[in-house]
């Protein structure tokens, strides 16, 4: 079933075709099914919402019928009931010969899983069904009908003469993304923290591109590994700098202050955004916004 949600975002019902794990953290999922027909967006950081279902349910729980009402209704549901909701990126689309969607890969992080499919009690909804998802799984999707839509934040101004991001595993498939749309040549820094070596990924970018790979191992998240690095580094000569920054939101308050009171960047040229809050699940972030 799909129902039309606040244009240019609607609902669309998919199944997993595949899963492969990409490293210790890191899960990709690939999912399928007719309504992706209609699924449009132009890449980048393209931010999507994830309906999953509790353990025990065939399918998420979300109460479409009750159309543009459908966000209340599901916030009135019992919480062991209604759907799992998750922010994630889009990590990567294919088209069939007529050039509709035909699927669409999300990269999951596997926040307190241990080994192939299991899962420890620090362990989160979302990456308990990651884990262990299997081929037919249903979810629902939230997500761009649209290509170019107001979930793309990554948008260098067009005078941009240097791109610099930095990112933490939770925005790493958005940076991955992001860095295979650059044009050839862009100019780019990259800086990216992981919490285990068999974490760090090749990534493709027709940029010239400088990738540096910060590995967490069992230090506790705190200030950005990249941060003292990033004081003492002298950046290439740029005029026109645009920065993205994405991750737990007090490292990229950190890492923002940084670029614009310390490197004296335009703020208006720097693009922040906290995927997570330590200490917070995402239904305690939500109720305080």
């Amino acid at each position: 079933m799909t129902t039309a949600v606040a244009a240019p975002f609607r609902f669309f019902s998919l199944q997993v075709a595949a899963t492969r794990r990409l490293g210790p953290s890191l899960v990709r999922v690939t999912f399928t099914g007719p309504d992706l027909r209609d699924f449009r967006s132009a890449g980048r950081d393209q931010s999507l919402s994830l309906f999953l279902p509790h353990p025990g349910q065939s399918e998420p729980v979300v109460p479409l019928e009750l159309g543009d009402a459908w966000w209340q209704g599901w916030r009135e549901l019992p919480e062991d009931v209604r759907a799992v909701m998750r922010s994630y990126t889009l990590r990567g689309l294919r088209t069939d010969a007529e050039g509709h969607t035909a699927g669409i890969d999300v990269d999951f992080v596997l926040h307190g899983v241990t080994g192939e499919g299991g899962a420890s009690a620090g362990a989160g909804p979302a990456s308990r069904w990651a884990a262990r998802a299997g081929a037919g799984d249903r979810v629902l999707l939230l997500g761009p009908a649209v290509a170019d839509n107001r979930a793309i934040r990554f948008r260098p101004p067009g005078d941009t003469d240097l791109v610099l991001l930095w990112a933490d595993e939770t925005a790493l498939p958005a940076v991955a993304a992001v860095l295979e749309t650059l044009p050839a040549g862009t100019r780019a820094r990259v800086w990216l923290e992981v919490p285990h070596a068999g974490d760090v990924q090749d990534l493709v970018t027709g940029a010239d591109a400088e990738i540096t790979w910060f590995v967490r191992g069992a230090r506790e998240r705190g200030d950005p590994l990249a941060l003292d690095t990033l004081r003492a580094a002298g950046l290439p000569p740029a005029e026109r700098p645009y920065v993205w920054i994405a991750g737990e939101a007090d490292c990229v308050k950190r890492l923002r202050r940084h670029f614009v009171a310390e490197r004296g960047i335009d703020r208006d040229r720097v693009t922040f955004v906290g995927y997570w809050r330590r200490g917070l699940t995402e239904e305690q972030l939500r109720r305080r916004g």
